[in-house]
């Protein structure tokens, strides 16, 4: 990262395209009857969301680049936290959907992490930091919900 704005940048389109997928995914199970993981990829959604308001309010008063969608440069060929497309199968089932959440969170928390341990300027630095904390947060929250998985209990948005 050269700096904040392109920091910015960044973290808004990663957050917009989590909160994006996860909603389309969120709306597959919906629509399939799939509930219960239609209300957990909608609670990752609103979770990007809230975080793609916090980049953008973060952004107000800088001049963030206008990036294309081509030139964003990802660590793989969509931004991190972007959810497997295959995750809209109709038959997915709730543990396999909290692996591809989990996974998603992960990828993202990493993200923010490989900015914070290469960066030397202060600001983004700090920035890094929170959205780390931010995601690693989710992914101790994940790993509960999997942890109650497997103990025959759900955990549901609400």
């Amino acid at each position: 990262m050269k700096s904040v704005e392109e920091f910015l940048a960044y973290a808004a389109k990663l957050e917009e395209e989590a909160a994006l997928r996860f909603g389309e995914l969120a709306d597959a199970m919906e629509s399939c009857g799939n509930s219960d993981v239609g209300q957990l990829f909608r609670r990752l959604s609103d979770y990007s969301r809230m975080h793609l308001s916090d980049a953008r309010a973060r952004a107000m008063y800088r001049d963030i680049p206008d990036l294309k969608p081509a030139e964003f440069q990802w660590p793989d060929l969509e931004s991190p936290e972007t959810a497997h497309i295959w995750a809209a199968d109709p038959f997915l089932g709730h543990a396999q959907a909290l692996e591809i959440a989990r996974e998603a969170e992960e990828a993202s928390r990493d993200y923010y992490k490989s900015i914070l341990d290469t960066t030397d300027d202060p600001e983004i630095k700090a920035l890094a930091k929170e959205f780390f904390d931010e995601e690693s947060e989710h992914v101790r929250e994940i790993h509960k919900w999997i942890a109650a998985s497997k103990e025959g209990r759900r955990v549901t948005a609400g």
